[in-house]
């Protein structure tokens, strides 16, 4: 199999070769030699996008009373319409016994070898450990918010096959730090989130281990002091990663512009797709989040308080657009936000990269620079062509 198209970081017009789901060979295209073709006519070309934070898509929910495994693949066939190669299905705060069906729904669809399994590269668990006031908490449902619980943990783990590899917390719940040091040691990826933490708290939990803020700039109250707070604490905390959402209604272009300049090589970009994104404006109805409303403009928030956002109902290919439109970013980097960044948070950087060796994850897009607009034209995983536009 053999992909052609132009490097999305160095603009290189390159032929990408591969065989048993791994890239073995990428050369160069002496386009000088070959007239009929021009690099304007090839595709941009990047190891595929990868997205650490979707609850859902296109009516399809991760976290509904029951996961199936038709939620799962469709919301995997969603992505990869929208270039996503791999993803974190996220599991969001509930019932003991709801999260644990859903972590084990999505480890027996992780082992079936069904559409797209190779897709989930592990499990995001957001919540139940987090803060329980009012915006802080964002959408998750406070009566089932509690403080951290190894042992509780562990069952959650052992329901889900081992595969989640992300969880986010707030660092001021009682016996938060001492639960970081055990999740760093079982080789989780632990993220700061929906918190209202003291700059204390905040650098305790970085010292445990803790390494990313989730969706840095949300999940907290809708009015804060002007400083110190713990956004901005978190900004300046140079051992943390940071998601953003660039759906332009989680943060307003100006503030996305400032917080990628305040983290630089260390943001990342996240959709936070929820199961109503991509569908039509209107009012509905979820298990986690309650009656929400999603307006044309595409701006999902609840109807108790339209103040507080229940998700996004956007995807990373519009995020990408949206990074190089509103702010400094190049479409190198923001194709980086999606790759290789990602994949260095989950210390595993052969998913983030173009070299002989590698999975032979692809995205394939097209890019107008004039207007930033972005369209995806085919989505490879393992080696597999899962979506190519007609």
């Amino acid at each position: 199999m053999l992909w052609r198209g132009r490097l999305s970081d160095t603009g290189e017009s390159v032929e990408v070769r591969t065989k048993d789901g791994r890239i073995t060979a990428i050369t160069h295209i002496p386009l000088d030699d070959a007239p009929c073709v021009s690099s304007s006519d090839l595709p941009w070309i990047s190891s595929g996008w990868i997205d650490l934070q979707v609850n859902g898509f296109g009516g399809y929910d991760l976290n509904g009373t029951v996961t199936s495994q038709g939620d799962i693949e469709g919301v995997t066939k969603a992505l990869h319409k929208r270039g996503v190669a791999l993803y974190l299905p996220t599991v969001i705060t509930g019932s003991y016994d709801r999260m644990r069906q859903a972590f084990s729904a999505l480890s027996q669809y992780s082992q079936s070898g069904l559409y797209g399994s190779a897709s989930l590269a592990g499990i995001h668990m957001e919540g139940p450990y987090l803060s329980g006031e009012d915006g802080s908490r964002g959408a998750h449902p406070r009566e089932y918010i509690r403080n951290p619980d190894w042992a509780e943990f562990q069952q959650l783990q052992d329901a889900a096959g081992g595969l989640i590899k992300m969880v986010t917390l707030a660092p001021e719940r009682e016996g938060s730090i001492p639960f970081i040091r055990q999740l760093v040691k079982a080789g989780v990826v632990v993220a700061i989130g929906h918190t209202m933490a003291t700059a204390e708290q905040l650098d305790q939990a970085a010292d445990a281990g803790a390494t990313v803020s989730t969706h840095l700039g949300n999940g907290s109250q809708p009015v804060l002091p002007r400083h110190p707070n713990y956004i901005w604490q978190q900004l300046a905390e140079d051992r943390l990663w940071a998601t953003f959402i660039p759906d332009g209604h989680h943060l307003a272009p100006p503030v996305l512009k400032a917080m990628l300049r305040a983290k630089r090589d260390k943001a990342v970009l996240v959709s936070d797709a929820v199961m109503f994104a991509g569908m039509a404006a209107g009012r509905y109805s979820s298990l986690i989040g309650g009656e929400v409303e999603l307006t044309a403009a595409g701006r999902l928030h609840t109807v108790e308080n339209p103040a507080i956002l229940a998700g996004s109902a956007s995807s990373l290919d519009i995020g990408i657009a949206n990074a190089v439109r509103y702010t400094d970013m190049s479409l190198a980097e923001a194709v980086s936000a999606v790759t290789s960044r990602p994949a260095e948070v989950l210390d595993t950087p052969q998913w983030g990269e173009l070299k002989i060796g590698h999975p032979a994850n692809l995205t394939l897009f097209a890019y107008d620079e004039s207007t930033s607009d972005l369209v995806v034209q085919e989505t490879v995983v393992a080696g597999e062509s899962v979506y190519r536009s007609k």
